[in-house]
């Protein structure tokens, strides 16, 4: 269809044109053969002949009238024979005017059916280009509806990649949170561990010192305890007004410092109670065995605040065996501390 709308005019008008120079040439020969074939017409005669001859069996009279008719017949005959000459041509005229008259008939059908072909021709030719145009708006539209689905798609898929993108970004920064969090876990319990291992250190130190420090004392509390053993060695062995004399002075030595021996340990075991004041005093008997076991304690005499006597007590209790006292001699042990008397203070035990 698009092939035959974009042919050019001049074939377009081609055939119309053939057909209508074979209809002329058609025409043209129809006429002549009619005009070859007419039957050439005898010339007219005499309508006196005539006349005479049908009335050759009348009378003379009748002749002669006749004849005298048709003298005057004759003299009419040249005039009439032009007319009617002229007639004929007349009407050979009007033949060939109504053959061109109707060759010019069928030309003009044949212009009008060429014009009306070729107005049909262009009314397709305008009815395929309309269409043609149509179709191309069709097809633009339809490509105009494909590019609007391809970027409603391209715009979707766009859309569902920025969603994915956030939701990737968003699970990424959940999961870099999520491990910053344990990072950080493990950072503070990292810290947390190093703080109690400091501490443990410290206190680890802190007892180590505080062993070194008791080992210092107890080492510094054995050379005197050793040195007064051996006081009380050569008291022993010089002799008996000399031992006195020694005795009386190294039991008093001996005697101060397991007295300064029972308050630390003492001290070591005791809880102060919220009554007690610097001021008060308290003097509590200590009865103990040769091993140093302490068998009782009891207040000889009171502060006058029962909590604090009792917690005095209680601490001298708690001290359950002081060896050191396995050092000294029986004689001196139950001369001096089978029962001892000691006064509790509370800036002596300690706050």
């Amino acid at each position: 269809m698009q092939q035959q709308s974009e042919r050019s005019p001049s074939e377009s008008y081609f055939w119309p044109s053939v057909w209508a120079v074979a209809l002329h040439v058609l025409m043209f020969g129809m006429l002549f053969v009619s005009f070859a074939f007419t039957p050439e017409l005898p010339p007219s005669r005499p309508i006196v002949q005539a006349t005479l001859y049908q009335l050759k069996s009348q009378s003379q009279a009748t002749t002669q009238t006749n004849q005298k008719i048709a003298g005057e017949k004759k003299q009419t005959t040249a005039p009439q024979f032009e007319t009617e000459q002229m007639e004929q041509k007349k009407a050979d005229e009007q033949k060939v005017a109504a053959a061109k008259a109707a060759e010019q008939k069928k030309a003009d059908e044949a212009r009008k059916a060429e014009a009306a072909e070729q107005k049909a021709e262009e009314a397709k030719q305008v009815a395929e280009a309309k269409k043609a145009e149509e179709a191309k708006k069709v097809e633009e539209a339809k490509k105009v509806e494909e590019k609007k689905q391809a970027d409603f798609a391209k715009k979707k898929a766009e859309e569902e990649a920025k969603k994915k993108a956030a939701d990737e970004a968003k699970k990424k920064a959940a999961e870099e949170a999520k491990k910053k969090a344990a990072e950080d876990a493990k950072k503070k319990a990292a810290a947390e561990a190093a703080k109690k291992k400091a501490a443990e250190d410290a206190k680890k130190k802190a007892a180590a010192d505080a062993a070194k420090k008791k080992s210092a004392e107890e080492a510094k509390r054995k050379a005197a305890e050793d040195k007064k053993a051996a006081a009380l060695a050569e008291l022993l062995s010089e002799d008996v007004g000399r031992q006195q004399a020694l005795a009386d002075e190294v039991g008093d030595q001996v005697a101060g410092s397991l007295d300064d021996l029972i308050i630390k340990l003492v001290s070591e075991q005791w809880r102060r109670p919220p009554s007690a004041r610097n001021g008060m005093s308290v003097e509590v008997l200590i009865e103990m065995l040769p091993d140093g076991t302490i068998t009782n304690a009891s207040v000889t005499r009171s502060s006058g605040d029962s909590p604090f006597d009792g917690s005095a007590v209680s601490a001298v209790r708690s001290v359950g065996r002081i060896p050191e006292m396995q050092q000294l001699d029986r004689a001196t042990f139950d001369q001096m501390y089978r029962q001892r008397r000691i006064i509790f203070k509370p800036e002596d035990l300690g706050l």
